[in-house]
């Protein structure tokens, strides 16, 4: 049989919330709980605001800087819009690396473009490299 429960509780009833120590953490725990709970339409443009303002308050006490997630992601961009040179690279030279540091011929040109079409510093740079 189930036991008799006080007059107080009610059933499906969540426990009271715990309120934090100290003031930052009562705000940082107001924003969470206020993304929690869907904006009611009376009262929604300035409470978002408010919101707003102690989310990021709460992100910076938590050290996640907005901007400095969009930094790295703009200097990848920059890297990306440079257009690669094209370069012509001598079919003898081609032959020449591919044989003397036995590598396939796309490996030899790219080892080429690498070094300005130069034979010579692309061989010294590879056999540099493997030593």
């Amino acid at each position: 049989m189930a036991e008799p429960q006080p007059a107080n509780v009610t059933e499906g009833a969540d426990p009271p919330d715990v309120i934090p120590a100290n003031a930052e953490d009562r705000k940082a725990a107001a924003a969470m709980s206020s993304l929690d709970t869907r904006g009611d339409a009376d009262a929604s443009a300035p409470k978002k605001e408010v919101d707003l303002k102690a989310l990021n308050e709460a992100m910076k006490s938590l050290g996640v800087d907005q901007e400095s997630k969009k930094k790295p992601a703009a200097a990848a961009a920059a890297k990306k819009e440079e257009p690669k040179k094209l370069m012509k690279v001598d079919a003898a030279d081609v032959a020449l690396l591919a044989d003397q540091l036995d590598i396939s011929k796309p490996k030899a040109t790219d080892l080429l473009r690498a070094h300005d079409a130069n034979a010579v510093k692309a061989m010294t740079a590879w056999v540099t490299a493997a030593v």
